[in-house]
């Protein structure tokens, strides 16, 4: 159970959901999408639209997974434990099942210097009243908000299968930021640094740490990745 005791209902791994989810919020529908991440070979990665700004992640959440979150240092597959950077936007999860929410948070607030929110949108109102604030805060605020609260509820019953309170599956966010990969999981002390990484190679980057991931879950078939990609590019 998370901090507050609250559970949302999970957001299905649906590129459609994400997107009228997202644009509902804020952003605006001609500049970026997410898009299915097919396959993990170069030929399927080349199949995704470019430029790739963010990686939305799903996989089991197992007793190994919970393990990690425990070690506040953050260490294993290659990561760097660091103070976190002002410009990287962070936030706690607090919320059962509000990981999918969080996910796209963290993927669209770490893009608001390239991507134009619309003004007096959710995302736009939400992002500035949180600027300032620590990850705890943030998710504090995000635990009151019930207008993101309904939201959410609109977009999990949204999806191609039935919504379920209690799932076994976990989002968590990855996008560079000044030349690092960074993973960012809510359930997680803080952001990993996963090394260099570019707007070029990001989806490669990426891959490659969720394939470590999925080497230490070899009986499960339940991972899923998408692509938050600008369009028209």
């Amino acid at each position: 159970m998370s901090a507050s005791g609250k559970r949302w209902l999970p957001l299905e791994a649906n590129p459609d959901v994400m997107n009228q989810f997202i644009w509902g919020l804020g952003v605006p529908e001609g500049e970026v999408e997410f898009n299915d991440v097919y396959g993990m070979d170069d030929e399927l990665l080349e199949m995704v639209p470019k430029p790739v700004l963010a990686v939305l992640f799903l996989f089991p959440y197992s007793p190994q997974v919970e393990n990690e979150r425990k070690d506040v240092h953050g260490q294993g597959l290659g990561s760097v434990r660091k103070e976190i950077p002002e410009n990287v936007y962070f936030l706690k999860q607090t919320v059962d099942n509000a990981c999918g929410t969080i996910g796209i948070l963290h993927a669209i607030g770490n893009l608001t210097s390239s991507i134009k929110l619309v003004e007096g949108s959710f995302f736009d109102r939400f992002y500035n009243s949180t600027a300032n604030m620590n990850p705890f805060e943030r998710a504090k605020f995000l635990e009151m908000d019930r207008e993101m609260e309904n939201a959410h509820s609109v977009a999990a019953t949204a999806g191609d299968t039935e919504a379920k309170l209690y799932v076994e599956e976990h989002y968590c966010c990855f996008t560079s930021i000044d030349g690092q990969l960074y993973e960012l999981d809510g359930m997680k002390p803080s952001p990993i640094c996963h090394g260099p990484s570019s707007p070029d190679s990001l989806l490669q980057d990426a891959v490659t740490v969720i394939k470590s991931k999925i080497e230490k879950n070899p009986d499960s078939i339940n991972f899923n990745i998408m692509a938050l990609s600008r369009k028209g590019s």
